[in-house]
């Protein structure tokens, strides 16, 4: 391990897919993505893992929450990174370039299912709920997500 590569959870060789998270007790996303399931573009934070990011990766979305008891918190669509992070348009802050979709909320992957799968039940997401956006999958999860939930 080089020493630009101490401390850093993630690196491109283990990166199996990045998680985007939204909350959606701060903003209606359910009706949001009702409306409109395809998503062009999300706000992450600045960091080291922007840096590993490139057009073709997979990544998934997180809708994360907890005040409403009708929603599956979890899992909520796929596709990939159109490119790697780049500056927002004012200049404020970063954002990743998507082709994602979010699934009908029949088929998201709850987090109490992912919890009892034992590969998935270790998500960085599910540890850390307030880590930074992006989260990750690695390679094993990723495949163990494919396999069990035919993502």
């Amino acid at each position: 391990m080089s020493g630009t590569d101490r401390g850093r959870l993630i690196t491109a060789d283990g990166l199996g897919a990045w998680l985007i998270k939204g909350n959606a007790d701060h903003v209606d996303l359910c009706g949001r993505f009702a409306r409109e399931p395809h998503v062009d573009r999300w706000c992450v934070q600045p960091g080291y893992r922007l840096e590993l990011t490139a057009a073709g990766q997979p990544v998934l979305f997180w809708g994360s929450g907890s005040r409403r008891r009708d929603v599956t918190y979890g899992i909520w669509g796929r596709g990939r990174l159109l490119g790697p992070a780049r500056r927002q348009e004012d200049g404020r802050g970063w954002e990743l370039p998507l082709d994602l979709t979010i699934a009908e909320p029949s088929t998201w992957i709850g987090r109490d299912e992912l919890r009892a799968h034992d590969e998935l039940a270790g998500l960085e997401v599910l540890r850390q709920p307030q880590a930074a956006n992006p989260s990750f999958l690695t390679k094993r999860q990723s495949a163990a997500l494919r396999d069990a939930f035919g993502w």
